[in-house]
């Protein structure tokens, strides 16, 4: 039994300075400053000495007391003995506190029963902590609660552990005393508690234990009061703790606070989440000082980053060198980056060696990745079980691309529930195909769910599709009374919008239809433009008819002349047209041609007419 933690307790007198970092209760210890012990000690000794031998019990036990805390434990056994035996409890208790540490045990959970039955809450603790040691644990738990009962906050935390390691639900109840009463181990359980609590309740909804969603916020505030108590005694894992909720809430300059103080006191976590403030505020070097700190005391999480910010800097050994620490430190990310870096260097077989080992021991972004390196090697048989692992462990861009892979196999439907799983999940891209595969089974409504859904995560063509469902509904221009139709923009129009504007040709070609429909001509035509330079042969087209309206036919021939190149069959067909009317025959029949084999049909009929008179008129 560690007694020496307890040992200001133990006395039982209010004549000693409370050591630092030792827990007491208000009761046991006043007050004194350093320099107050250093100059009084001498001269309460000598007025004690004197009143012992004067015949004063009390400076008997307190004499013992005061040589027993100085560590002359032959000069406090005396004292301690005679005392103890005229009826002094907090001497027997002392006296127990003393055959301990000398290592007799036994002896001193005889002395300690004594002060204990006398009414020694300090004597009832140790006692309690004995038996527990001793693996008597109905006996630990009477002594520990006759101490708790006395408003003990050690034998309240003492109780509260034995009980908590039980599994009885009394331990709160306890735990919360001796926080209560300023006990710091107790005020950090107790918040660690609240918040398993918390988490407990989020992951079942609120029905469990009777616990509610409305309760979340009162449980987490009363949490972080109790972390912040604990952290204020100095107690270095609430002070992380309390910073992780302080940066959650957007309070960075009091979470720095506390991870510094956390930090400082050596919590490698701390250091490391300390690291990462100061790099998202800009200041990477003293971020790596704070992450070498928590790196060199085995924090895997700062040797990573340490590693990453080496390799930003093109320095691939030095970083290679921390990923290693990382994963000696046990951190998976640590080998997973360490592939990434291989691959990056082209090196695919030690990509592939470390992306197995962190895949092996669960990571599921590695097993997503090694499957991704076998599948780009041909090897898709060794690469679906890594999808599938990383799937079922969570991975939304392995789902993705199982989905992907069934797809290729022509497996549409475990394709499509691959997709449905990543889509539930955020993924964009898996809510895009879903989208198109509800389209295909002519459910609309779904359809537009999760286009809407892949859209709003920046989905060019999911935009570009949701608009097209969205115009193919709405109705019929309404008309002014003086016949001029009424162009208002409309859900679909800001959606092809949105997609024009992420570069989407076909959205930009609509657009611009739009656009000219209204009468816009200039905004058609920068819309066409934007889409034939990108290469849409329809944008191109367009642009030609646009320009050939506006009288600048050599201009338009010109797109035209892009877009049937691209494969446009009407392009081809315009251009047969303005060749012939320019007199240049053999170029417009060989345009006609190329009309007939582009079309489509009702094309490809005029431009046979076409050639077929351009021909006679050659032949003629």
């Amino acid at each position: 039994m560690d007694v020496m933690g307890d040992k200001a307790t133990l006395f039982e007198t209010g004549r000693f300075v409370q050591p630092s970092g030792e827990e007491a209760t208000p009761d046991e210890s006043r007050d004194e400053t350093a320099d107050a012990v250093e100059t009084g000690e001498a001269v309460e000794e000598m007025s004690l000495r004197l009143a012992a031998e004067a015949g004063d019990v009390e400076a008997v036990s307190v004499l013992g007391a005061m040589l027993l805390r100085r560590g002359d434990l032959d000069g406090a056994e005396p004292h301690l003995r005679a005392a103890t035996a005229a009826g002094d409890r907090a001497a027997a208790n002392n006296l127990g506190v003393l055959l301990h540490q000398r290592g007799y045990p036994d002896e001193a959970a005889g002395w300690w029963r004594v002060a204990a039955v006398a009414g020694s809450a300090a004597a009832a603790h140790a006692l309690g902590r004995h038996r527990r040691e001793c693996g008597d644990e109905p006996a630990a738990e009477y002594w520990l609660r006759q101490s708790a009962e006395q408003g003990h906050a050690l034998g309240a935390y003492a109780l509260a552990d034995l009980l908590e390691h039980r599994g009885d639900p009394g331990a709160e109840q306890w735990m919360r005393a001796a926080a209560e009463q300023g006990h710091r181990e107790a005020a950090y359980r107790l918040a660690r508690a609240l918040d398993h609590q918390q988490c407990k309740g989020s992951r079942t909804d609120g029905a469990a234990d009777g616990y509610a969603p409305d309760n979340a916020v009162i449980v987490r505030a009363e949490a972080e009061q109790w972390y912040r108590q604990a952290a204020a005694r100095g107690h270095r894992r609430a002070a992380l703790h309390l910073g992780t909720i302080l940066e959650r809430r957007g309070d960075l300059k009091e979470a720095g606070r506390w991870y510094l103080t956390s930090a400082k006191d050596g919590e490698a976590r701390a250091a490391c989440a300390l690291g990462f403030l100061l790099r998202d505020a800009g200041d990477t070097e003293n971020a790596a000082i704070w992450w070498l700190r928590a790196a060199q005391k085995g924090d895997g999480n700062a040797a990573n980053a340490l590693g990453a910010l080496h390799a930003e800097r093109g320095q691939t050994q030095t970083a290679e060198r921390w990923y290693r620490a990382a994963m000696d430190a046990g951190d998976d990310n640590g080998a997973y980056n360490l592939a990434l870096l291989c691959a990056e260097q082209g090196r695919t077989v030690q990509a592939e060696q470390w992306y197995r080992r962190a895949a092996y021991a669960g990571h599921r972004e590695a097993a997503n990745a090694l499957a991704i390196l076998l599948l780009q090697g041909g090897d898709t048989a060794g690469a679906e079980p890594w999808f599938s692992k990383a799937a079922e462990a969570g991975s939304v861009d392995a789902a993705f691309n199982l989905g992907i892979l069934f797809a290729g196999r022509g497996e549409e439907a475990v394709a499509l529930r691959w997709y449905e799983r990543a889509a539930a999940a955020g993924h964009t891209e898996a809510a895009l195909q879903v989208g198109i595969a509800r389209l295909r089974d002519g459910d609309e409504r779904e359809a537009e769910r999760h286009l809407r859904c892949a859209a709003g995560g920046g989905s060019a063509e999911a935009a570009y599709r949701l608009a097209a469902v969205l115009d193919a509904r709405r109705p019929p221009q309404p008309a002014h009374e003086l016949g001029e139709t009424v162009h208002e923009k409309t859900e679909c129009e800001e959606w092809y919008e949105r997609a024009a504007t992420q570069g989407h040709r076909r959205a930009q070609v609509r657009v611009g239809m739009l656009a000219a429909a209204r009468g816009d001509v200039v905004e058609a035509a920068r819309w066409y433009r934007t889409a034939a330079e990108a290469g849409s042969r329809n944008g191109a087209f367009n642009l030609g008819l646009l320009l050939a309206r506006e009288g600048s036919e050599p201009e338009a021939a010109v797109w035209w002349t892009r877009a049937a190149d691209a494969g446009h069959g009407r392009a081809a067909l315009r251009l047969a047209l303005v060749y012939a009317r320019r007199g240049e025959l053999a170029e417009g029949q060989r345009w006609a041609d190329r009309a007939v084999s582009l079309g489509p049909g009702e094309v490809a009929e005029r431009a046979a007419r076409l050639r077929d008179a351009l021909r006679e008129e050659l032949s003629a």
